[in-house]
């Protein structure tokens, strides 16, 4: 089992954020393997600090057997999370090829190449089932234009291959042709994934949201992460109905673990997606503006951002930063 799939925190909320308007939330919390307890660690020292009103229920996966399909599909199959949202920002302090990227996939959860029908025909020969709903894409395609209302976001894109799978593909787009028409504010455009994906290392700031199925999602949010700086500093949620999870997507890094290296920010900045998905927006901007800061100045940095700090350094820099 791939330990990066199940260092999450998950809200627990029976129905959604909008329940919550005061008090202390439950959250659910798997540290996870290799460097998932020391970067777990480090998020809830800086949220004790921050005095975010989280109560943790940590749960420990690690006695799971080999083998296990996966505890990441479990979850999102068990709590429907069907979308999953991937911003990845330029930040300051983290010198790329690019400092004006700010682009936020939205990538359908549950079905796609991702389904898991797959079989041997023959020896020899394998197939493996695409599934395309009309719920599903139409579900997906509502998030994304809603999301980009609420976060005032200009335009979304649909990322496909109708070209080539007709059916497929060419069902998932006309869902969201259709959800495009309830949003006229918002603009739409639609594009193929072979050039979306010529035209982001070109100029990312052509992009604004994106919204595409499984496999296309899965490859499209890694390569943006890695425009900003990689896996280590971009966040990652999975949202439903009836729940939300959020992990940071990266490796277990074990050759690290338990030496006080890691690199916690992935973790730290999807906690603070948590935390608006909560509706707790001014503790999320008191860490994510102390993490920034501490970013920005470049002093306690771990050795993946180029600097020699160590994890709790690191740590201890945001929390100094809280005002």
């Amino acid at each position: 089992m791939a330990a990066r799939l199940i260092r999450k925190i998950v809200p627990t909320a029976k129905s959604g954020a909008a329940q919550y308007s005061s008090g202390v939330r439950k959250v659910t919390l798997i540290p996870g393997h290799g460097i998932g307890p020391e970067i777990t660690v480090a998020v809830q020292k800086i949220f004790e600090a921050a005095k975010v009103p989280i109560e943790w229920d940590e749960v420990d996966v690690t006695a799971v057997r080999k083998g296990y399909r996966s505890l990441n599909l479990a979850l999102r199959k068990e709590f429907d999370l069907y979308a999953n949202v991937r911003p990845c920002k330029s930040l300051d302090g983290i010198k790329t090829l690019y400092d004006n990227v700010d682009v936020v996939t939205i990538r359908e959860n549950t079905e796609g190449e991702y389904s898991g029908i797959e079989h041997e025909i023959v020896d020899g020969v394998v197939q493996s089932i695409k599934l395309i709903t009309e719920e599903a894409s139409k579900r997906v395609a509502e998030f994304a234009f809603q999301f980009a209302r609420d976060n005032k976001r200009k335009k979304v894109t649909a990322v496909h291959k109708a070209n080539i799978m007709r059916m497929s593909d060419g069902l998932f787009l006309r869902c969201c042709r259709d959800l495009a028409t309830k949003y006229p504010d918002i603009k739409f455009e639609e594009r193929y994934l072979d050039t979306v994906c010529l035209n982001m290392v070109q100029d990312p700031s052509k992009f604004d949201v994106l919204v595409m199925p499984n496999l296309y999602g899965d490859i499209m949010s890694d390569m943006c992460s890695g425009l900003v700086g990689g896996l280590g500093l971009t966040p990652s949620g999975n949202i439903g109905k009836n729940g939300a999870l959020f992990e940071s997507v990266h490796g277990t890094a074990p050759d690290i673990a338990g030496k006080d290296m890691a690199n916690p920010t992935a973790l730290l900045l999807s906690a603070i997606m948590m935390l608006r998905h909560l509706q707790l927006n001014e503790h999320a901007d008191r860490v994510q503006n102390a993490c920034y800061e501490v970013l920005r100045e470049g002093k306690s940095l771990t050795g993946d951002l180029g600097g020699t700090g160590k994890c709790s350094e690191y740590t201890n820099a945001i929390i100094s930063k809280l005002n």
